[in-house]
């Protein structure tokens, strides 16, 4: 990995990949407008805080994908391959989730298909996808950027389930204590 590689524009760097997210994001937004679910949990946080949350994330994001477009891919690498697969499970499950909340209700708890294994699979999942374009162009800028772009959002975490908790009462406690918060790690004895 290298902090600054070589630049240069070309057809096979890492913009092919960032913009999925990003169309992904786009497309979220269409379901979620559809079902008339706000996007800014109505909750007691301080609104200095909640811009803060929302905008390095979004900041970030324009940042890695500027860059992106300068940084090639290693392909024909191992660290390629691991980090396309990384990235295409990272895809496949934001897809899932998209498909699910297709079919959800806006007046209850998202608990079907990848929310049964974990309360937060859509930022699992893009999480896993930018992990993944890290990898495979062996950026350490891009990995620091990754994790400048993750940090808002895992705080956000709490303060979404806090929002869910008020609006859903006992059955989001009764999903929360039998649903993991991330995929692939067990759930926490109280």
């Amino acid at each position: 990995m290298s902090w600054i590689p070589e630049f240069e524009i070309g057809i096979w760097n890492a913009w092919l990949f960032i913009i999925w997210p990003i169309i992904l994001n786009i497309l979220g937004r269409f379901i979620f407008k559809e079902k008339n679910v706000s996007g800014r949990p109505i909750i007691s946080v301080p609104r200095k805080f909640e811009k803060i949350l929302s905008i390095i994330p979004k900041v970030s994001l324009i940042i890695g994908f500027i860059y992106s477009i300068f940084l090639p891919l290693q392909l024909n690498t191992i660290w390629f391959y691991i980090g396309l697969l990384i990235f295409l499970s990272g895809l496949i499950l934001q897809l899932v989730v998209l498909y699910t909340l297709r079919k959800a209700k806006p007046d209850r708890p998202w608990t079907t298909g990848p929310y049964r294994y974990s309360r937060h699979p859509i930022y699992f999942g893009l999480f896993l996808m930018i992990i993944g374009i890290s990898i495979m162009s062996l950026s350490w800028l891009f990995l620091l950027i990754v994790i400048i772009f993750a940090i808002p959002l895992l705080m956000a975490v709490p303060v979404e389930e806090q929002y869910c908790l008020k609006t859903y009462g006992k059955e989001y406690q009764e999903y929360i204590d039998r649903t993991p918060r991330w995929i692939g790690l067990p759930k926490s004895k109280k």
